[in-house]
Order: C-alpha cells, then sequence, then structure tokens
C-alpha cells in the first residue's frame, strides 16, 4: 500500500493522559496523528486523581526505586514544562508512634532527595510540630514530623494541554468517538470510528495504532477478532472526598494509616481540602464506579486520627472515583500492585502497542518510549523533544510564576484579582488569546458565578474540544464547586445557543 492510501501515520485510541502525551510526542515528531476518545478528554482516571506530580514515597517500601527514580526525574521535567497548572508543594508527615519507625522515614527520605537529581525542590527535614503552624491542627500527640517536597497539578488540564499541543503540531482530535473494530492487513490497520452523536461510521487506514485506552485497555485488544495473547489488568478503584478547609496554610499533609496505606490531605481550590485515596479491586464497567459510603467512612476515620476536629461524612462537598488500569503483577493486595507502566508491542503483522498502568507523573516518558518502539516500523526521522518543551501556556519566562502574575496585572488592571489568579494558572500565556481584545469585566459576557464568564466557556469550545457544561465545570476547571447549583443548567443553554466552533 502506498502512503498516499493511507489516512493516518498513527492512530491512538483514548483521551486520558497516556493518549494525549503519546498523540503529543508522535505529532512533534511529523507524524500524521488522530486521537480518539469514546467519551471526553480525561473523563475517567485522568481527572481522579490526587493531583500530585510525585515521586511516590510509599513506593519506597515496595522496594520499587526504579519507578520512584523516574518519576522524580519526571517531576522536574514536568514544572518546568507547565509552571502555571504544576507548582511546587510543601508536604507535612507527622510521625506516628506506633507506625514506621522515625529511622525508618528519615532513611526514605534520604533516598527520596537525592535517587532523582533533584536540583528545583529544596529537602526534606525534621519538623517540630509544637511550633511549626502545620502542627496547630493536629492533635497533641503529634509532636514531630518531616517535610518535604513533590509538586501539585491540575490533572485533567495537563491531558487537555497535551491534546492541545498535539493538534497545534498538526494531530486530529476527536472526542466523543469510539473505536468500534480494528482489522489488520499486512501492513496497515483498518480502523472503524463512531461517532457518538450522529452514530455514523467511518473507515480509516493506519500504519500502526496505540491502545491507550486505560480500564478499557483489553476490550480494544478484543476488537481484533484473533487469537492474541492478553497480558492482563488489574482494575484498582481510588475515590477521594472533598470538604471545606480544614487548615489555614499551604501545607500538604501525608498521613500513615495502620492499614499500611498512607493519605492525603491537600490544599484544595482555596476554600476545600481534598483528601484521599482508597484502594479497591473492582470488576465491570469501570465508568459505573463511584465513591461508596465504606471509602468515605474509611477516609474520614483515618484522617480524624490525626487532625483536632474530627472530619465526618457530613463534612462532604464532593467526592469522585477513578479506576487505575494497574497491570496485573499477582500481587495479593491492591495497594501493592505496580504503579508502573508496562507497554506490549504485537509481534507480527502492523503494530499495535498497548499500554498497561502508569503514573500520571510518568506519562510524558511512557510517551516518548512508546514512539521510541515505533522508530523503525514508521521509519520515524525525528528524535525525542518532549524533555525540553513547554505546554501550552508554561512558556513563562524563566519559569517565574509570580513575575507573569504581576505582569499580567499590570497589562489587565481592570480584571478583577480573582479571575486574574483564575486564569493565569489555567491557560499561563495563553491568558492573552481568552481575552483578546476584551478591555472591561463587561466584555467578558455573561457571568455564571464564581470566576466563569462567557468568554472562558467560548474559549474552552473554540481551543479545548469542551461540548458540554460537565466539560467547563469538572474537567477544563473545578469551578463546579464555585458556582450556584443552577449553573450547569444555564451553561448547557448558553452552550447550545452560542458555542458552535470545536476546537481545531
Amino acid at each position: 500500500m502506498t502512503a498516499n492510501e493511507i489516512d493516518y501515520d498513527l492512530i491512538v485510541i483514548g483521551g486520558g493522559i497516556n493518549g494525549a502525551g503519546v498523540a503529543r510526542d508522535a505529532a512533534g515528531r511529523g507524524l500524521k496523528v488522530l486521537l480518539c476518545e469514546k467519551d471526553d478528554l480525561a473523563m475517567h482516571t485522568s481527572s481522579a486523581s490526587t493531583k500530585l506530580i510525585h515521586g511516590g514515597l510509599r513506593y519506597l517500601e515496595y522496594y520499587d526505586f526504579k519507578l520512584v527514580r523516574h518519576a522524580l526525574q519526571e517531576r522536574e521535567v514536568l514544572l518546568r514544562s507547565a509552571p502555571h497548572i504544576i507548582w511546587p508543594l510543601r508536604f507535612i508527615l507527622p510521625h506516628h508512634r506506633e507506625l514506621r519507625p522515625r529511622w525508618l522515614i528519615r532513611i526514605g527520605l534520604f533516598l527520596y532527595d537525592y535517587i532523582g537529581g533533584r536540583k528545583l525542590l529544596p529537602r526534606s527535614h525534621s519538623v517540630n510540630l509544637k511550633t511549626h503552624i502545620s502542627g496547630e491542627s493536629l492533635k497533641d500527640e503529634f509532636s514531630n514530623g518531616f517535610e518535604y517536597s513533590d509538586c501539585w497539578v491540575q490533572d485533567s488540564r495537563l491531558v487537555v494541554l497535551s491534546a492541545r499541543d498535539a493538534a497545534d503540531k498538526g494531530a486530529d482530535i476527536r472526542v466523543n468517538t469510539r473505536c468500534t473494530d480494528l482489522t489488520a492487513a499486512d501492513d496497515y490497520w483498518q480502523v472503524e470510528l463512531q461517532d457518538g452523536q450522529t452514530e455514523q461510521k467511518t473507515l480509516l487506514k493506519a500504519r500502526a495504532v496505540v491502545n491507550a485506552a486505560g480500564p478499557w485497555v483489553e476490550d480494544i485488544i478484543d476488537l481484533q477478532k484473533r487469537d492474541v495473547a492478553k497480558h492482563g489488568v488489574r482494575l484498582v478503584k481510588g475515590s477521594h472526598i472533598v470538604v471545606k478547609k480544614l487548615f489555614e496554610h499551604d501545607y500538604t499533609y501525608i498521613f500513615q494509616n495502620a492499614d499500611g496505606r498512607i493519605l492525603f490531605a491537600v490544599p484544595y481550590e482555596g476554600d476545600f481540602t481534598l483528601l484521599g485515596t482508597t484502594d479497591i479491586e473492582v470488576s465491570g464497567d469501570p465508568a459505573a464506579v463511584s465513591t461508596e459510603q465504606r471509602e468515605i467512612d474509611y477516609i474520614c476515620g483515618a484522617v480524624s486520627e490525626y487532625f483536632k476536629r474530627p472530619v465526618s461524612t457530613d463534612d462532604v462537598v464532593w467526592s469522585y472515583s477513578g479506576v487505575r488500569p494497574l497491570y496485573d503483577d499477582a500481587s495479593a493486595n491492591a495497594s501493592k500492585v505496580t504503579r508502573d507502566y508496562v507497554i506490549h508491542m504485537s509481534k507480527s503483522g502492523p503494530p499495535l502497542v498497548s499500554i498497561f498502568g502508569g503514573k500520571i507523573t510518568t506519562f510524558r516518558k511512557l510517551s516518548e518510549e512508546v514512539i521510541d518502539m515505533l522508530v523503525a516500523p514508521l521509519q520515524i526521522k525525528e528524535g525525542a523533544w518532549t524533555d525540553t518543551a513547554h505546554l501550552p501556556g508554561g512558556d513563562i519566562p524563566d519559569a517565574d510564576y509570580n513575575r507573569f502574575v504581576a505582569q499580567m496585572k499590570a497589562r489587565y488592571p481592570w480584571l478583577s484579582e480573582s479571575v486574574l489568579n483564575d486564569y493565569t494558572r489555567n491557560y499561563g500565556t495563553r491568558i492573552t488569546t481568552l481575552l483578546a481584545n476584551a478591555t472591561s469585566m463587561a466584555d467578558l459576557g455573561e457571568h455564571f458565578g464564581g470566576p466563569l464568564y462567557a468568554a472562558e466557556v467560548q474559549y474552552l469550545a473554540d481551543h479545548e474540544w469542551a461540548r458540554t457544561a460537565d466539560d467547563v465545570l469538572w474537567r477544563r476547571s473545578r469551578k463546579g464547586l464555585h458556582v450556584p447549583a443552577d449553573c450547569a443548567e444555564k451553561l448547557t443553554r448558553w452552550m447550545q445557543s452560542h458555542c458552535q466552533h470545536r476546537a481545531a
């Protein structure tokens, strides 16, 4: 088959962080790429994380040094690439006398500081919780602890910006588009896609396919209708709860639990605290999972072991759950299943690469490895590039976010402080595209509540594939926590009448 008869060099199935990252890397190396997602970008696992870019301190206990080292190295790469949606956090680990001994924690933190080649973030040290501000919210029995560094990430925006970068480099991004069939020819794949709105089916030819379907990775493998080896995926649900702010400082807590797990308490969206997570093996449709009462009780009970004011189910204002598609390494305990990724490529016929597992922190490296595997079969001439590149909006001079905000305040003195801070955090340097020719708050259009105005909604529809109110309120942002209860209904009507364009 000639090149003219092929529609795409690569079709990527799945619009989570791995799929968006693979599409971005491939498009940047000159491939003709299509990414299809059956729902919305980051609709499932990739928007249900603890919102951390981290090495995974607890994985040291399982001797997963390779995973921790790679994740810590990626932490610094990502921090430089997107300083608007990724920023440093300082973590407080109170010492629990009945759990891990101090010397063991100290050794773990020493390794954590140095095995990843830390350059940008400060190292760990001990803290006196009787004098440190973080100790004010804790029970009196916790007098000592440790402080160390990791990073925060707006997870669903990381996905969308990766897809945006892929599109800027020529990739075709199709949301609400399901892959319904895969048929292998001698040197290409025939891929059947179905539009979720019109139900129209399209047949396309691609030289290679990447299966980044997350919890549905085995379903895509089954579409081939041929006898192929199964590698196994374990579906592990993680749930989080959001409560009203529990403390008045910017530190994040990491709590040890008696069952060997750890939980985080993270400052969230200004007015809230994010608590999680759980580890529960599940079966059935991954899209049908939800937070169970037993999970809420577990999280509330575990963090209440530390906070002076107990956290109860009545404090919960929102919860969310996601399913981690972990590679089945035969661990008996779901918490001990490796979070590292495993990549398999078909041994015959046109390339089919399937991705199992992975952490949001290591998505860029995973994506690079996937495309490196395709260098020979696709004759890719361009080399790896994403380790020094910025994500859209991340090209902030010297990665100095505070100086950038000051510059934007001077440029847009009429913009309210809350909206300015929201726009600079979410869009970085692309705030200028969002605001376009606006010269007053009135130019932002209809106000839906909180920091949400029509100008932002239009931007998200035009540039970031937002089609519904939930796309705007819960994935392109978390403004659903800040707007009135009737906002979704008003926003739906507005988008139906104003947002006819889709991101190109």
